[in-house]
């Protein structure tokens, strides 16, 4: 955190003799929502050398600290349950109250266009159920906090934002899934609860890292001056870390989610790595240990309908849930019955934001009996046919509009995937078979840029998959 504060009085080009009264970043103010029962970090700066008090009304306890040479000060506050709204008033000679704060769960929320995307959607581009959700979405203990677009070659001290309850026009300009996310646990938790939104639509994964956690990817090209950041923006390696995510280092929370992919289809084949060490590094300049990090597999779309060489972007889907594998206390949502053909962005925000609430609910707060993602486990081949299995399917998976699915190919040893011309379930496995494939070697599911999956476990998707490890 000494850190942290350093930089914020470098960059802000803050020193000692015009420091007058506290000032503190953006999101330490009225409205805020602190994580309950922990010791919640707040920093600032002052003038150099004053002693800066601290009073919080939950307790009426006072902390003291002394601004260093710099300015700066750092200082932690514990606090209580849930509940509020309360006041926090620093006196360094001059009093200045946060007023209406809340104590409560604190979630970071980031990734590309589709965390980004408000309720009230893009241009020709809605969010299904808008409508209905801002006639009831008004909810005090619901606290959105959007960060502003900025790209930065070094590392910012401060965002440009602001704290609003939840109601209709702040609902209305607020990313959607993380609404639904937080809605959901206000819902079930019966607890305030903050979301940060800190997103950029086409952002690249690249660019939320830093580039110490970059050095392992050869691929990546680092951006060297303020020209390189201006010419690719979002998509430019380290540059949304340093302007988005590093001021909002060590705000204290309870975990992250992310909606991110799209942007990184054309270069899939080291995504999982690459999600594993920008999860490591955050989770590093956090210093809270594995915090829970829920995230959703990009939803299924035609990318033959934009200007790129094209590609299958299932590969992207099978490293997004390789992941998982790679990240302690992580867990994917899967979207594969939530896409739109022609649209990269889905309008089924309601189920990315609500499958990651579940598994939030089930994993981080104990919650009992809500339903499960099963995934693909392993297949066997028996003659002509083969059997496909999966892990975490406390239910039979079945397909969704009937009795069999078009969505399963089969390849023998030459390689060549054909349809299945049979297709079945008997209690947890499904069996595939195809004419033209009397010894199968393969089998696919879904694994294609689009297609609306069909196969469900529970209430929820299976994710796409395939039993081979071939390069096409």
């Amino acid at each position: 955190m000494k850190k942290i504060i350093t930089t914020i009085c470098a960059l802000m080009g803050i020193g000692s003799a015009v420091l007058a009264e506290v000032k503190l970043p953006k999101f330490f103010s009225d409205i805020m929502v602190l994580q309950q029962q922990t010791e919640c970090n707040i920093w600032g700066t002052a003038e150099a050398g004053k002693t800066v008090a601290v009073k919080t009304s939950w307790d009426n306890k006072t902390y003291k600290v002394k601004a260093a040479d710099n300015g700066s000060f750092e200082i932690k506050v514990v606090t209580p349950e849930a509940g509020g709204p309360y006041d926090i008033t620093f006196d360094d000679g001059t009093k200045h109250t946060l007023r209406n704060v809340l104590i409560g769960e604190v979630w970071i929320c980031s990734g590309q266009s589709n965390m980004e995307m408000q309720m009230k959607g893009f241009k020709m581009q809605p969010v299904e159920g808008t409508t209905e959700e801002l006639l009831q979405c008004k909810d005090s203990k619901l606290r959105l906090f959007t960060v502003k677009r900025k790209a930065s070659l070094t590392p910012l001290a401060d965002v440009t934002g602001q704290w609003d309850e939840a109601y209709a026009a702040s609902v209305r300009d607020f990313s959607a899934t993380a609404y639904y996310f937080g809605r959901t646990l206000r819902r079930q938790l019966d607890v305030p609860v903050g979301l940060i939104v800190t997103a950029w639509g086409g952002s690249a994964c690249e660019a939320w890292m830093k580039a110490d956690w970059l050095k392992a990817f050869p691929k990546v090209t680092l951006p060297e001056s303020d020209a390189d950041v201006k010419k690719l923006q979002q998509r430019c390696p380290t540059a949304l870390f340093n302007g988005q995510m590093h001021p909002l280092v060590g705000y204290t929370m309870r975990g992250a989610i992310w909606y991110q992919g799209e942007d990184n289809v054309t270069r899939a084949d080291y995504y999982a790595d690459l999600m594993a060490a920008m999860v490591k590094g955050w989770r590093g300049e956090w210093k809270q240990g594995d915090f829970p990090f829920y995230y959703c597999q990009i939803a299924p779309y035609d990318y033959s309908l934009i200007d790129w060489e094209q590609y299958n972007s299932a590969f992207l889907r099978e490293q997004q849930m390789k992941a998982e594998t790679l990240i302690p206390n992580a867990r994917m949502a899967v979207l594969m019955d939530a896409g739109l053909e022609y649209g990269i962005h889905p309008r089924k925000k309601r189920e990315a934001g609500e499958r990651m609430a579940i598994l939030a609910l089930s994993n981080t707060y104990g919650v009992k009996g809500l339903p499960d993602f099963a995934v693909y486990k392993s297949v066997e081949f028996k003659g002509d046919t083969a059997i496909v299995s999966f892990d975490r399917s406390k239910e039979w998976v079945y397909f969704e509009n009937g009795t069999t699915s078009n969505l399963f190919e089969v390849a023998g040893s030459d390689k060549v995937f054909h349809p299945a011309t049979k297709v079945w379930i008997e209690r947890n496995r499904v069996y595939v078979k195809s004419d033209k494939v009397n010894q199968p070697v393969a089998v696919r599911y879904a694994f294609k840029d689009w297609a609306q999956g069909d196969l469900m476990h529970d209430g929820l998707p299976v994710s796409s998959f395939r039993t081979d490890s071939w390069e096409f």
